[in-house]
């Protein structure tokens, strides 16, 4: 394929029988920015059945497993390309002692998970068993240090133990606990949620502590470390503002934590399978408020930092619903839909064209907790509809970004529309072009007719993802309910690229 170049697309969207939207869609031509992998990242906390009878097994467990680490959990990861892993927390994190967590597991401590249930934390699941998952996925661990209740010397005595490749106190401890190699981990949290479970700090406050901490967080030899600052809640813009003036480039990154609830009342969430158009509506509309804060915060970023060398890393975001009726209500074990799989596309839609300054996202969390993409019952497994959007997705990593403009058709309820549409779109390596599509109306299909000005393509496939109604889920009993399918709504006639696209979908387009 030739060089992409700047070509144009008119698309017209039929919303229904009466009426027509022109809606003009530019894809301009490719620059130099790429859409990093570590945007389609994962959360791995100490909470619920997340770790324990989600990645790690009882010791005799007749489930398949390599040394307690669930493998048909890996493998379905390993499918996605899993590029990081998020872990211990959470607000797990600044109460987690790592030393507790290394050395033989029948000598470990055990402690109260205060935050997530109050039950007992036996510490088997630790350092090397996380780095030894992550070895598995080949993924890169992402480790978040604890400031609100640890140490500087605690948490550079965890760099040196990863990363120093040579004789110390704490490569020591690590020869004689099993590793003689360090692991050389260079995504590093300076602690979690600052602003609230992990310390309640004002972020003067924080910016000053996170600077003594990172100081002492140490580069080892082929380890330079990616520090991430804890950041904002929300939208609280004041944080970043007095994180980026503070703190600015001693830092690789600066976070941001938003969940998309469906009521507006943290009290009543809303249920995770049984909620109306209405109920859908508003969720949608909030899962959308993602475009307006990573835009805010980006702005606030860029009058201290221009050239974007400091990152926006979303590392917790997702749907958080009640838990699911007669489970632990400090688990936050629920279901996962079709509404679910529509925000994971609509918010990775919006972090792909972000992407000059959203480097890093995890999404929470990886299995059986809140928007999970697995989830486990004994033996058996699952694949949620929100692994399947991260299935369709995985070819934008690492790959080119081709920026869009268009006005999206609306999807009303009541006296209120947000867009029915969300696009992203790259060009990977082999010059192949992927254009990823949402429909968030359940209503109505919308159909394309876009000619490719400049673009030389012959074919078009597509998978996607949808099901007969938006409370659709996967259940051990039907695992296959709402899974990814074969496209065939889209063809190619003369010039033109003709779509038909359903309603509440998900379809991923490839063009060559």
């Amino acid at each position: 394929m030739k060089k992409l170049s700047l070509f144009f697309i008119a698309i017209c969207f039929m919303a229904n029988a009466n009426a027509q939207n022109e809606v003009n869609l530019n894809i301009k031509q490719a620059g130099n920015q790429i859409i990093s992998k570590h945007i389609y990242g994962h959360f791995s906390e100490h909470l619920g059945r997340c770790i324990y009878d989600g990645f790690w097994v009882d010791e005799n467990s007749p489930i398949p497993n390599k040394g307690r680490i669930r493998l048909d959990v890996v493998n379905a990861l390993k499918k996605i390309n899993i590029p990081n892993l998020r872990w211990p927390g959470g607000c797990f994190a600044d109460e987690y002692h790592w030393r507790d967590g290394i050395g033989p597991r029948n000598q470990r401590p055990k402690m109260v998970n205060t935050n997530w249930g109050g039950v007992t934390e036996d510490n088997s699941f630790g350092t090397h068993e996380f780095l030894e998952l992550c070895d598995m996925l080949n993924c890169e661990p992402y480790i978040a240090g604890n400031v609100g209740s640890g140490t500087v010397e605690e948490m550079a005595k965890w760099v040196e133990y990863l990363n120093f490749d040579g004789v110390s106190p704490m490569a020591t401890i690590r020869a004689q606990n099993g590793r003689e190699k360090p692991w050389k981990v260079t995504f590093w949290g300076v602690g979690n949620e600052s602003w609230g479970c992990g310390g309640h700090m004002t972020p003067a406050y924080y910016s000053d502590l996170y600077k003594r901490y990172a100081t002492y967080a140490r580069d080892y030899s082929g380890a330079p470390l990616k520090r991430i600052a804890s950041g904002a809640n929300a939208d609280d813009y004041n944080w970043t503002e007095t994180s980026m003036k503070a703190i600015g480039s001693r830092m690789w990154g600066l976070t941001l934590h938003y969940y998309t609830i469906p009521t507006n009342n943290w009290k009543a969430k809303g249920s995770a399978t049984n909620f109306d158009e209405e109920q859908y509506f508003n969720t949608m509309k909030n899962c959308l408020k993602m475009e307006e804060l990573v835009t805010k915060h980006s702005a606030i970023m860029d009058k201290y930092d221009p050239n974007k060398k400091v990152a926006l890393v979303v590392d917790e975001w997702g749907i958080w619903t009640d838990v699911e009726p007669g489970t632990n209500p400090g688990f936050l074990y629920q279901q996962n839909s079709l509404r679910d799989a529509l925000i994971a596309g609509t918010t990775l839609n919006i972090f792909n064209n972000h992407s000059d300054r959203v480097k890093m996202a995890n999404l929470a969390q990886t299995v059986n907790v809140l928007q999970a993409l697995i989830l486990t019952e004994k033996d058996k497994m699952l694949l949620t509809p929100t692994y399947h959007v991260f299935d369709l997705f995985k070819v934008h990593q690492d790959a080119k970004y081709l920026p869009i403009t268009f006005n999206s058709p609306e999807y009303g309820f009541g006296n209120a529309k947000i867009p029915a549409l969300n696009v992203s779109a790259s060009q990977d390596s082999t010059g192949a072009v992927h254009i990823s599509l949402v429909n968030l109306d359940p209503n109505h299909k919308i159909s394309i007719s876009t000619d490719l000005n400049g673009l030389k393509w012959k074919t078009v496939t597509g998978q996607i993802l949808t099901s007969e109604k938006i409370t659709d889920i996967n259940t051990f009993t039907n695992p296959d309910k709402v899974h990814n399918a074969k496209f065939t709504g889209a063809k190619k006639a003369g010039n033109l690229l003709k779509i038909d696209m359903p309603s509440q979908s998900v379809v991923v387009l490839e063009l060559k």
